[in-house]
């Protein structure tokens, strides 16, 4: 509704930045207005495929690694939540992901390096002594 609403005010260039920009606006004011600290988790709602040739007791363990890796991520904060999914799941390249956050690329480069550092620490086998995540 807001960019059938703001279709006036685009100046040509990339439809689908400009709708990414209209979205992560849109969120962050929802987000501002419900105090909410952390986004509601994303794509739970999209089930893998199952290969069906895997035994149970590994279906399970890949199930866990998923939802770990789910948490570890909404963990981050949001600015490094914001470009690593944007990079990695979207697949925007960094100009683009930098046109959506209106941050400058070098930036963009730093908060994506900065994310997957804290994505792995999170995720090493010998886990970490308490969340901190939050302490940055």
């Amino acid at each position: 509704m807001k960019a059938m609403a703001a279709a006036g005010d685009f100046r040509g260039g990339d439809p689908r930045m400009w709708l990414f920009a209209i979205v992560r606006n849109t969120t962050r004011n929802l987000l501002r207005r419900r105090r909410m600290e952390q986004v509601v988790p994303w794509r739970d709602e999209v089930t893998e495929p199952v290969d069906t040739r895997e035994d149970p007791e590994k279906r399970m363990l890949s199930n866990a690694r998923g939802s770990r890796v789910r948490e570890a991520i909404a963990g981050l904060p949001e600015d490094f939540r914001e470009v690593l999914i944007l990079r990695e799941f979207e697949g925007l390249s960094y100009k683009e992901i930098a046109a959506v956050t209106q941050a400058p690329i070098g930036t963009v480069m730093s908060r994506l390096s900065r994310a997957r550092t804290l994505l792995l620490e999170e995720l090493r086998p010998e886990g970490r002594a308490g969340n901190e995540l939050s302490r940055i």
